[in-house]
């Protein structure tokens, strides 16, 4: 009876116990997770702010309608006999259901979740990799403030968009690649990458850093499972509406002299904006002299290195991809700051520290978020008042519209306003028709350019930047084009 009730005791002893333990050693998570989304939260306005966000929503209520994939574009007259590689279809289903049932609010809340995974995804990396929970809370926190590029609208990399899907993956490969066991996962996961947008390239690039790291090192063991993941991913692809021609798609994308014309694909130095890209340049200089101090000394994973260096040299060529090395640099930057915390320092406490702080953030959660949810919305570019405007006087015109505004005009007029171009570029367009386009999109306008796009193409009216006062004056004063509309942001003009 003694030896049952010591035992007994012990048992229910060591409930709360064990139960406090767990609360304590997930006090990171709650942190990092609950102010990560307070943050992402509180730029609510800007997760809405993609300029393609509007065409995604349409295609995904056509594509729910008609039941299949559509391989011509239904919204704009310039396309020719041009396929539409539509690489983000069950992106765009997702996001229309969402909105119809949940408006904005859920899809704001989608692409939070999505910051959520990442952020705990990068901290189970990071601790998994021997960095105490202090290095990993300031790695993984300024990563995760960083990543999404908020001081550099529209080019934001968490959004709703399906980029944020490509975000989200690439951390995924990158953990389980690094951990090295459950990588029979990646070609389940590079299914569902393929169908909701055309980054899924991205991760065969991960799988082949870690590839190249085995061979370099002769771990035939891993060797073969990176060999497996790579060919497993490689048929998973394939599982898609637009089959082979899912290539065409990305070759519509990658490399494209369209590329040339669009912010994100610029250089680093182009997209810098002060003071909001102060704190991406410290962490990227506080990365390099931690990397040359401790070159040889910090036990750091060779992929993980790697795929830091390689994707901070491809940001300063084409700034989307700093994003991913803000991501990529994590498991490094917390080995490194690692070696700079003082020994003495408890990492119990300071896990029961964060827990602590992490409740506070839990607690903020929905107070921000009743904050922002009343002004969730579309970008102004185009309101409704201008679509109402353009669906009344101008269905069925042949309309030239400014790039940044076409994707809202898909989205509020549903093609009773055909569209001239729109983000979707060389994937819904023929190259003439981009090249004839980019040459409006200059500041400094061009006489020759513009009447002759205006002749080829047969326009009745011109959907422009209402800031834009050397049009004005060349399409009223020079060509007796009349401005018949003034919205907040753009102007109509239409044909004498």
């Amino acid at each position: 009876m003694d030896a049952m009730r010591t035992w007994a005791d012990s048992e229910f002893a060591g409930g709360p116990k064990t139960i406090r333990s767990y609360f304590q050693n997930s006090g990171i998570y709650i942190f990092l997770i609950s102010f990560g989304c307070v943050y992402y939260l509180s730029n609510a306005e800007l997760l809405l702010g993609h300029y393609d966000l509007g065409w995604h929503l349409a295609a995904g209520d056509l594509l729910r309608d008609r039941g299949n994939i559509p391989f011509q574009d239904p919204w704009s007259f310039t396309l020719g006999d041009r396929q539409w590689f539509n690489l983000s279809w069950l992106w765009d289903v997702i996001a229309s259901a969402l909105y119809q049932y949940t408006n904005f609010s859920g899809l704001v809340l989608f692409v939070v979740g999505c910051g959520a995974v990442i952020v705990g995804y990068l901290a189970s990396i990071c601790l998994s990799s021997g960095a105490s929970a202090a290095a990993v809370s300031i790695s993984v926190f300024s990563a995760c403030l960083l990543y999404p590029s908020f001081a550099t609208p529209p080019n934001i990399y968490l959004a709703a968009s399906p980029n944020t899907c490509t975000m989200l993956f690439c951390v995924i490969f990158f953990g389980e690649c690094l951990k090295r066991t459950r990588c029979f996962l990646l070609p389940v996961i590079m299914f569902l990458w393929a169908n909701l947008h055309g980054g899924f390239v991205l991760g065969f690039l991960v799988v082949g850093v870690f590839f190249g790291a085995a061979l370099l090192r002769r771990d035939w063991v891993n060797l073969k499972i990176y060999t497996l993941t790579g060919v497993g991913c490689s048929i998973a692809i394939f599982i898609n509406p637009l089959g082979l021609h899912i290539y065409d798609g990305v070759v519509a994308t990658l490399g494209h002299f369209v590329q040339a014309n669009i912010t994100e694909w610029m250089s680093y130095y182009e997209n810098i904006s002060m003071p909001g890209s102060i704190p991406g340049l410290i962490y990227i200089m506080m990365f390099i002299a931690l990397e040359l101090r401790y070159r040889t000394s910090t036990p750091v994973p060779l992929e993980s290195r790697l795929l830091s260096w390689l994707f901070l040299i491809l940001g300063f060529y084409q700034f989307r991809y700093m994003s991913f090395f803000f991501l990529f640099s994590t498991v490094t930057l917390a080995l490194h700051i690692d070696r700079m915390l003082p020994r003495r320092l408890d990492n119990l406490e300071v896990q029961k520290s964060l827990l602590a702080a992490g409740i506070i953030g839990a607690c903020a959660l929905p107070l921000t978020f009743m904050q922002v949810a009343p002004a969730l919305a579309l970008p102004q570019m185009l309101s409704e008042q201008d679509a109402i405007h353009l669906r009344t006087h101008f269905s069925h015109a042949r309309l030239l519209n400014h790039w940044n505004v076409g994707g809202l005009l898909i989205f509020r007029t549903h093609g009773s306003v055909p569209v001239f171009v729109d983000g979707r570029a060389a994937t819904a367009y023929p190259d003439d028709l981009l090249r004839d386009y980019f040459k409006l999109a200059e500041l400094e306008v061009s006489e020759t350019a513009w009447d002759t796009v205006l002749e080829k193409y047969q326009i009745d009216a011109v959907l422009w930047v209402k800031a834009h006062e050397q049009l004005r004056r060349f399409l009223v004063d020079k060509r007796g084009w009349k401005e018949e509309y003034a919205g907040m942001y753009e102007s109509i003009y239409v044909k004498p």
